[in-house]
């Protein structure tokens, strides 16, 4: 009886601790870290220190992790009604409502801290406005109000790289903004591809996501619109920050991969290529950012 007391009192604390783990949404998390560490090679023309690596990666991930838990708290009426959300910590009781939010609070004030005395206030200033327009300006109000939810909401997820910058210089420079503009503009394809599979879901909580409002055509031809703009985007930022030849040619062979990708789903519409936009959009990202690193690496400079 006591071994099996024992093994049922582990259970539940490993499912209480996955639980808090799952509120700050890791695999988001992941992908806002490979955009924040070439962010910094870029800003030092080379490799930062690991020490400034770890602390602005550590308490990125807090800030971020912060506010996704937030996001779950306020959203945990919908999360229960559509079918990617429902397994969610809150909505099945492993996480309680209270302790999501003291678990919130704590990681935001450690990120701030940790940010503010391990690299600079400007940095610990930029995480904590990601998280509280990601909580307050998208959360709790663009996300139930406007098909533009994302588009503005995406701000919060963009402002990273700019943490990564200021962490290494202290400052903000247009190469750092248009980094933040490569990332505003590429959200939107990259979540209505998911929003287009998912529509149905959004639809039944009632939150306009642009796919779940309009017809499928609009939906994809924004999102070819905005791929088409991004390309230009990433392009005015090779020149802002210098970079060479092999982020010129990631930065081609990228774009045309995620127009095409964008001109399919035009004219196919359907949600199996919708996904297939979405998927291809993470690694779209992830190697934009590598490249660029990688262009410095390979220049010295």
């Amino acid at each position: 009886m006591r071994t099996l007391a024992l093994t049922e009192g582990s259970w539940d604390w490993t499912k209480t601790v996955k639980g808090y783990v799952g509120l700050t949404k890791p695999r988001i998390i992941e992908l806002l870290l490979i955009t924040t560490v070439p962010a910094m090679v870029v800003a030092k023309h080379g490799l930062p220190s690991l020490w400034s690596i770890v602390i602005t990666v550590a308490g990125g991930t807090l800030a971020a992790g912060g506010a996704n838990a937030v996001n779950m708290w306020y959203d945990r009426d919908i999360d229960a009604l559509m079918k990617r959300t429902k397994n969610r910590p809150l909505v099945t009781g492993a996480v309680s409502p209270t302790g999501a939010i003291v678990f919130a609070v704590a990681l935001e004030i450690i990120a701030f801290a940790m940010l503010s005395y391990g690299d600079n206030v400007l940095s610990a200033l930029l995480a904590l406005s990601a998280a509280l327009f990601y909580v307050f300006i998208y959360t709790m109000w663009l996300k139930r109000s406007t098909s533009q939810n994302i588009v503005i909401g995406g701000a919060a997820g963009a402002v990273p790289v700019l943490v990564g910058w200021a962490a290494v210089t202290d400052s903000l420079s247009l190469a750092a903004w248009l980094m933040f503009l490569v990332i505003f503009i590429w959200t939107p394809p990259h979540f209505w591809g998911l929003a287009f599979r998912y529509s149905d879901d959004y639809s039944a909580a009632g939150v306009p996501m642009l796919p779940s409002v309009a017809t499928r055509k609009r939906s994809a031809r924004d999102i070819l619109l905005y791929t088409l703009v991004l390309a230009v985007t990433t392009g005015a930022l090779g020149f802002a920050a210098h970079l060479g030849w092999v982020y010129a040619v990631a930065a081609v062979a990228l774009n045309a991969g995620f127009i095409g990708y964008a001109i399919k789903l035009y004219r196919d519409l359907t949600p199996k290529v919708a996904m297939r936009v979405f998927s291809y959009s993470i690694t779209y990202l992830s190697l934009l950012f590598i490249g660029m690193a990688v262009d410095v690496a390979v220049r010295g400079h």
